[in-house]
């Protein structure tokens, strides 16, 4: 079911969404999943959907699509990721250039005064869950590539992150933090936002456990990053649904009128648990709990309609504060009344891209099953 709708997604809907709009990082979620899929089921045929899009990311000329000369945005380092992986499946010498080019943007990158990237030129002095997904696998693997030791720098700045973000009442981390407090969302205090967000949420465990798989042979502190992803396990998990394992738009807030079960930060967590537990990190009923989650998922929002499968309850898009981009709104303040007011969306690439990891993550931890159970039968 999971497998047919996302060759037919990558067939129709993601070259129609690439075709309306510039390249954005939620289309690198697609590009990872695509790829992701290729290994996990062994199939190559994946990577096709890969390459026949690179066109909307890299011109013939080498400029790569939605960068901007000058402008320090954290969602665009990104792009990175799938350059990588184009690099890798063509050898094409323009998207190495373009790697390079991407870890150029991080060396420079401003940052908070707690160390930390920013999160965008309009959003100065600001730490975003979201953005240490956007940066931190994409530097970790620049690292591990280039032989680089500045594993330091990025343990450190998931510990500052969580130092920031953390709501020890919550037991979970909120969305976002103005280091400068100055933002009309942050919290005068803290510099925190109001509420907990499921997208980011996930955003955070993607980051900690690929950037741990990463670390794990480069630096003992590898560990802590190991120790921070079970922390935001322990405090995310009793917060679920009970039927269906998944985790609410506002996590905090089940009750609050228009809350749904949402689709993408549900199968990031999904990811995560089935990761770590394929890592060794986490305990092996969390993978199973992580299995449970996608499932979910598939029960509750996977249909099967006249023209197809589409996959629903996908937040379109959530941020803090107002921006001068035509699709920020301008009441983006962290509360639990925003965030359940964006749209929900079909097939959106957030969800969709989502979800291949998360299924490609579930192929591999059902393989590392049998594999444990022929084990036992010999031994």
């Amino acid at each position: 079911m999971w497998l047919e709708y996302f060759a037919q997604y990558l067939e129709n809907a993601f070259p129609k969404f690439l075709k309306e709009k510039v390249w954005n990082y939620k289309d690198d979620l697609c590009v990872i999943g695509a790829a992701d899929l290729s290994d996990a089921t062994g199939n190559p045929e994946w990577n096709r959907y890969i390459t026949e899009n690179a066109h909307w990311l890299m011109a013939e000329d080498g400029t790569v699509s939605n960068w901007k000369e000058g402008e320090n945005n954290i969602d665009k380092v990104s792009f990175g990721k799938s350059l990588r992986i184009l690099r890798d499946l063509t050898g094409d010498a323009r998207y190495a250039a373009a790697v390079e080019k991407a870890y150029d943007f991080l060396k420079q990158y401003p940052r908070t005064e707690s160390g930390n990237f920013w999160h965008k030129d309009i959003y100065p002095n600001q730490v975003w869950l979201d953005g240490l997904y956007m940066a931190m696998p994409f530097y970790a693997k620049t690292l591990t590539e280039n032989g680089e030791d500045r594993w330091d720098d990025i343990v450190d700045q998931f510990q500052s992150a969580h130092r920031l973000l953390w709501d020890e009442n919550l037991g979970l981390y909120v969305h976002g933090c103005d280091v400068s407090r100055q933002a009309d969302w942050a919290d005068p205090e803290t510099g925190r936002s109001e509420c907990v967000w499921s997208r980011a949420e996930g955003w955070f465990l993607m980051a900690l456990i690929d950037v741990y798989e990463l670390a794990v042979d480069h630096t003992p502190r590898a560990k802590e990053l190991g120790e921070l992803l079970k922390n935001a396990v322990r405090g995310l998990l009793p917060y679920q649904d009970p039927e269906t394992g998944m985790i609410y738009q506002v996590v905090e807030q089940k009750e609050y009128p228009g809350n749904y079960l949402e689709t993408s930060g549900s199968a990031m967590i999904a990811y995560a648990l089935m990761k770590g537990a394929r890592l060794g990190v986490l305990d092996r009923a969390l993978g199973e709990e992580g299995s449970r989650i996608l499932d979910g998922i598939r029960d509750t929002y996977l249909k099967k309609e006249e023209d197809g499968f589409h996959l629903h309850g996908i937040c379109a898009s959530a941020g803090l504060g107002k921006g001068p981009d035509p699709h920020n709104r301008q009441d983006r303040d962290g509360t639990a009344r925003y965030y359940v007011s964006e749209a929900q969306m079909t097939d959106n690439q957030h969800g969709t891209g989502a979800c291949m990891m998360a299924v490609s993550e579930q192929l591999r931890w059902k393989k590392k099953g049998e594999s444990v159970c022929l084990s036992l039968i010999h031994i």
